[in-house]
This record gives C-alpha cells, structure tokens and sequence, in this order.
C-alpha cells in the first residue's frame, strides 16, 4: 500500500501543478529535491510571484525510521519505526478575490521490531479560505467535495465537512480559518472499509481537487480590487499564519520529526500584517465575511 500510495501522490503533484500553472499562465514551479537523515525525503514545488499565484507550494514527501520520543507519546505507544508519507499544498493568490486553498493527504504505518506492520491509516481533505465571500464559490467547492465523498458513502461528506470545520478553528480568535471543506484522520481498516477502500476514497478526494478549485480561479482572477482591499487580504493571512504555527498538527509533526524546514513552512504566505485590535466597518464586505467564519454554515442545504 505504501509504494501504490506514494506513486498516486508522485502522480497527482505532477497534475496539480500543471493545472496550477495553467491557470497562472506565467509562473512555473520550482523543483527541490531533499533528503531526511534519518531516512527518506522529498520533492518539493513552489510558485512565486506569477500572474495570479503570489506564492505557493505543492510538496510531496515519503519518510522513516524510529518514531521519535513526542510521536511515541502522542500515539501512546512504545519505540517503533514507522513511514509515512503525503502531498500538502497551500496556494496564496495575489487578488484578494481570488482564495487561498490548502489540502493534503497522507498515509502512515507503524511496524513492530520484526518489520510487521501493526497499524496504518489514510487522512486528509482540502479546505477554502477566501478573503471576499462568493457564495457560489463556497458552494461550488463543497458540491465538488460532496460528490467525491458520495460515491463511497452518502455519510462522508456531513461526517468529514463537521470535522473540518472543528479542525480548522483558531479557537484563540474563536472563528473559522476559512470555508471548510473536509477532513478526515486516521482511516483505517474496518468490516466495512478495507485499507484498499479507503485508497479508493482518498485518491478520489485527491483527484477532485484542480475541478474543486480551479474553476474558482478562473472566475476571480481578473476581478478589479483596491489597495484596500489587499490590506484587508493581509490582514487575514495573519489568521492563517497564526493556526498554521499554533494549531495545525501537520506542521508539528513535521518539527517533531527533523522534517525540512522550508518546505514545512512553505504554507506562510510572503506578505502579513497584524493591526492591533482591528475590526472591519459594520455592513462591509469583509464584516459579511466574518460573520460567516463565527458560524460555520451548510453551503449545500
């Protein structure tokens, strides 16, 4: 399961990029190849400074070895050696009409002193974080998330959309980071769902993605915006920043086992401010915004 799962992922960062390319019709990605020293490593694309992406980073990466000493304590197991591999990406438009996106999916499996594998599990998801509410695009993307769920289980879009929007809560602001989308963890084998079912389902949620985000580019990128309206942009990057560094688990586990700096904090977007205290004016644009990220709302009733 591993190399199929890291073959589709090798596969999918190709697509993506290219798709993303496409879209920006000007930046190319940038290719890093790294390597772990305890073992395994990476491939690392990013996009700067194009026509429609300031900045952004498509990563892929396969490593293993001995399950450091805060992994074991968070699994609640003894020494073990593990793999675990994944694709995560985050995308930082230059319109702030246009919205950030970030999706990742992963497997990992854990192994016994005589190489057994005694536990494995897929997760993942993908999740939208506008500046400027579009409701048509929140519904577009959740729609494009509900019928790649759907076609495993009707019971998997409600289930992994309220897991989202419980995950990516910046409890400390008490507001959602963005729309939503899905997010799931620790998928793993059941009477009902096989580990080749739950490949099925992940590479599903995975190939949806460019159709999920793609065409809400296309529909925002050349929108007219003020230099307002870009500070308003920065200013909510802030709140990415902050549960990227605070919450986010990926990125811990990413310190916690000497993954590659860059590429772990390749998600923070180039330009951020911080005002202190602030509050967008009663009625706006952006107050309609907030008020969306205070209750997490269903986009497809």
């Amino acid at each position: 399961m591993k190399n199929k799962f890291y073959q589709y992922i090798q596969n999918l960062q190709d697509q993506i990029c290219k798709g993303l390319e496409d879209s920006d019709g000007t930046a190319k990605f940038r290719e890093d190849l790294w390597h772990r020293p305890e073992g395994g490593g990476g491939r690392t694309r990013v996009i700067e400074n194009g026509a429609v992406f300031e900045k952004g980073g498509v990563n892929i990466s396969a490593v293993h070895g001995k399950l450091p000493d805060s992994m074991q304590q968070l699994f609640n197991v003894g020494e073990a050696d593990f793999f675990a591999c994944g694709l995560s990406l985050v995308i930082h438009p230059k319109n702030p009409m246009v919205p950030t996106v970030h999706a990742n999916w992963r497997y990992f499996e854990m192994y016994d002193d005589n190489g057994k594998v005694i536990n494995s599990w897929f997760g993942g998801g993908q999740d939208l974080t506008p500046y400027y509410l579009f409701e048509e695009d929140g519904k577009h993307f959740h729609q494009t998330c509900k019928t790649a769920c759907d076609k495993h289980n009707p019971e998997f879009y409600p289930k992994y959309k309220k897991q989202c929007d419980a995950y990516f809560w910046n409890a400390h602001r008490n507001e959602a980071r963005g729309l939503g989308g899905l997010f799931f963890d620790y998928l793993k084998e059941t009477e009902d769902m096989k580990m080749e079912d739950w490949y099925n389902f992940v590479t599903e949620v995975g190939n949806s993605f460019l159709q999920a985000y793609v065409p809400i580019v296309e529909r925002r990128k050349d929108l007219p915006f003020t230099p307002e309206q870009r500070t308003w942009q920065e200013i909510r990057r802030g709140r990415y920043v902050e549960f990227n560094l605070v919450h986010d688990k990926g990125t811990l586990f990413g310190l916690k086992t000497n993954g590659r700096i860059e590429s772990i904090l390749m998600s923070l977007p180039p330009h951020v401010q911080w005002h202190y205290d602030h509050h967008p004016e009663a009625g706006s644009e952006e107050e309609k915004l907030i008020k969306v990220l205070e209750n997490p709302i269903e986009w497809l009733n």
